[in-house]
């Protein structure tokens, strides 16, 4: 197993442009860490430095105490899942997964013993005498994490494995991820831009935008505690809520509806008094019976729960989407009061969260 430990993390291109931003982050030993963020915030190349396939400019990466900021790939026993399977067509599943230990040329009946411990961890015991075209998606990335199982790393990393794999795939095929980490304790890094993957897999999770952490923390922590605007509307489906609130005296007043604080409210933000701020309400959040009147535009029946959307008003900062228990039955122009059970509240200037003092 592993620790490991980034530290003061830059990647910076022969072209000046910048790509990780003073990344900073201690990994402890059996740890399941998921960076999560938009498309080119950096994560992947964040991976790809603990990898060894990219420099770092500047910083240090610690692998157990050891430093190996400069270490070649290989020297660096950490094995690397990647999107595209990256399997070898001309082998069958069983030389794919050995083919490793081959290299090494370690013996015969110990590569032997360990593709069989792998296949039967990832169910691919009837699968390794086939070839990987005759495999369905979510087969060939088990094949693609058993290469690195019987590897033995210290550190397992995880490149968005199951971009390519349609929804179905990607649900059975992360709960076997997550299975495998529980089965191994191993230490792994897993880069994703999908927040439900980061929520379900995570013991923490890393938030990225821009090459800059946002934040660190667990999901809960993430979800129910975001540090700043950012992380708010990345983390959570649907996305919060927001609306541009004065504070004044004992209430809130936005463009489209006024709300009482609580005293928990007024004191958070006694600050701000004729100030605005950001409010932030989560869909599932937002209750029926309230005073605030939506104009609903569609409804979503999930089952257990009803997306229903609308607005609060008539401009474009108006909209709000509820997430109400059980099967609605609102239609277009139909108006719903509803009222807000938890907010969050964001600084203007610098869109973080407005925390006590």
């Amino acid at each position: 197993m592993a620790q490991l430990s980034l530290q003061h993390i830059d990647k910076i291109y022969d072209n000046k442009v910048q790509a990780v931003y003073d990344f900073n982050i201690d990994v402890k030993d059996g740890e399941f860490i998921v960076l999560v963020g938009p498309s080119g915030c950096g994560k992947s190349t964040t991976l790809r430095m603990i990898a060894g396939l990219e420099d770092i400019t500047n910083g240090k990466l610690l692998l157990d105490g050891k430093d190996i900021t400069a270490a070649p790939p290989k020297d660096r026993d950490m094995a690397m899942v990647f999107q595209n399977y990256a399997l070898y067509g001309h082998m069958t599943v069983y030389e794919n997964m050995a083919f490793s230990l081959t290299l090494r040329k370690e013996d015969p009946n110990v590569i032997h013993k360990k593709v069989l411990a792998a296949a039967k961890i990832l169910d691919l015991t009837s699968q390794l005498n086939k070839k990987p075209s005759q495999l369905s998606g979510g087969q060939r990335q088990r094949v693609a994490m058993g290469r690195s199982i019987v590897r033995s790393p210290k550190l397992f990393l995880f490149d968005e494995p199951l971009s390519n794999l349609d929804a179905k795939l990607r649900s059975s095929t992360r709960r076997e991820i997550l299975l495998l980490h529980k089965r191994l304790g191993a230490t792994m890094l897993y880069v994703t831009h999908d927040q439900t993957e980061a929520l379900t897999l995570a013991d923490r999770i890393v938030c990225m935008s821009m090459g800059r952490v946002q934040q660190i923390g667990t999901p809960l922590e993430l979800y129910d505690t975001p540090a700043n605007l950012f992380v708010a509307s990345f983390i959570g489906l649907p996305p919060m809520n927001f609306f541009q609130m004065e504070v004044g005296g004992d209430h809130l007043y936005g463009r489209y509806f006024t709300i009482t604080m609580t005293p928990e409210q007024k004191q958070l933000l006694e600050n701000y008094q004729g100030k605005h701020v950001t409010m932030g309400v989560r869909p599932e959040n937002v209750l029926e019976n309230g005073t605030v009147p939506v104009l609903v535009s569609s409804n979503e029946n999930l089952g257990m729960n009803t997306l229903v959307h609308g607005h609060v008003g008539e401009g474009a900062d108006s909209r709000i989407t509820c997430k109400f228990k059980g099967w609605c039955d609102y239609k277009k122009g139909d108006t719903v009061q509803v009222t807000f059970n938890k907010m969050h509240f964001f600084d203007q200037q610098t869109g973080n969260r407005i925390v006590k003092a």
